[in-house]
C-alpha cells in the first residue's frame, strides 16, 4: 500500500509564503514523477507542479512563477514552496505519484487576512 503524507498546510496572510511537504516510506521519490495538485470548493482538481524522475519540472498555470517544487533525498520528500500567495490559492493541496491513482489525503491551505 502506497502512502503519501502531506504536511505544512496552514492559515497564511495574502502575500505570504508557505512550504508544503510530502513524505513517504513506500517508494523513493527520486525514482518517480511526483506532483502537487490542488482542489478548491466548486473547482476541479488542478495541477500545481510536477517534478519528473530526471529532475525536470513542469508548472501548472495557477501558480506559475510563484511556486517551486523540489525533492529532498534525505527526507524522501517532495516539497512545494509557495510564495506571494493570494486568497485564490485557498485549497486542499494533494501530493500524488504522477500518472497514477496514488494520492495523499491532502493538506489545507487557507489564505486570508
Amino acid at each position: 500500500q502506497v502512502q503519501l503524507v502531506e504536511s505544512g498546510g496552514d492559515l497564511v496572510q495574502p502575500g505570504g509564503s508557505l512550504r508544503l511537504s510530502c513524505t513517504t516510506s513506500s517508494i523513493s521519490v527520486m525514482e518517480y514523477a511526483m506532483a502537487w495538485y490542488r482542489s478548491a470548493p466548486g473547482n476541479r482538481r488542478e495541477l500545481v507542479a510536477r517534478i519528473n524522475a530526471d529532475g525536470s519540472t513542469h508548472y501548472g498555470d495557477p501558480m506559475k512563477g510563484r511556486v517551486t517544487i523540489s525533492r529532498d533525498n534525505a527526507k524522501n520528500s517532495v516539497d512545494l514552496q509557495m510564495d506571494t500567495v493570494t486568497p485564490e490559492d485557498t485549497a486542499v493541496y494533494y501530493c500524488a505519484i504522477a500518472y497514477t491513482n496514488f494520492w495523499g489525503q491532502g493538506t489545507q491551505v487557507t489564505v486570508s487576512s
